[in-house]
């Protein structure tokens, strides 16, 4: 895979602000890895990337529907929050691995069960 980095984000305004420029340097075949607690502003995260990209205001959280598919114009945005999958083997039924590489991915819980 690429670069992975890490970063802690203190506030509400802190997480916003570091999602509007990752929302600025995103292409497709960029995936994020959104990690933390519960609370922790994943979810922010995400619907700041998906307001700036794609202008949906108040996007729905994936947690019961697991993925959220959005078009940004350069392709497919994809929201997937994998908090509810509890083995690997039902990422098969998602179709990630066909999404990655083509769509830019927002994967909250990146590691089910």
């Amino acid at each position: 895979m690429g670069n992975s980095n890490t970063v802690s984000l203190p506030d509400l305004a802190a997480t916003q602000a570091l999602a509007l420029r990752l929302a600025n340097a995103l292409r497709p075949g960029d995936t994020v890895f959104l990690t933390g607690d519960l609370g922790a502003g994943k979810t922010t995260f995400a619907r700041t990337v998906i307001a700036t990209l794609c202008g949906v205001d108040d996007a729905p959280s994936p947690t019961y529907t697991i993925i959220q598919t959005y078009d940004w114009g350069r392709g497919e945005l994809w929201h997937a929050d994998l908090y509810r999958i509890e083995s690997p083997d039902e990422l098969d039924e998602l179709g990630l691995d066909d999404a990655f590489g083509d769509a830019t991915m927002l994967i909250e819980w990146p590691d089910p069960g």
